[in-house]
């Protein structure tokens, strides 16, 4: 897996996350539709994305891009962790 479609798989999981929050969002999106991920300001993962799109546009299905306007950091779930050194 390269590092674009790595990126895509994230935002999408991202995506994913959002929709299941506000469910009227998702209702936008045509029935069938191939969703195409677009990152502000990462102008190479989005020419990389919108090749793809270019590539599934011959399937007859409607594309929809979702531009990401902002992401928050990632941060951890962990709550506590513990070091034990190996001796």
């Amino acid at each position: 897996m390269n590092v674009f479609e790595q990126k895509n798989t994230e935002l999408i999981k991202e995506f994913n996350c959002y929709v299941r929050e506000h469910p009227k969002f998702a209702e936008q999106i045509p029935h069938d539709a191939i969703v195409i991920m677009q990152l502000e300001g990462d102008e190479e993962f989005n020419a990389w994305a919108r090749e793809l799109a270019a590539r599934r546009r011959s399937e007859g299905r409607p594309i929809v891009f979702v531009r990401i306007q902002k992401l928050r950091p990632l941060r951890s779930r962990i709550e506590k962790l513990v070091l034990e050194p190996v001796s």
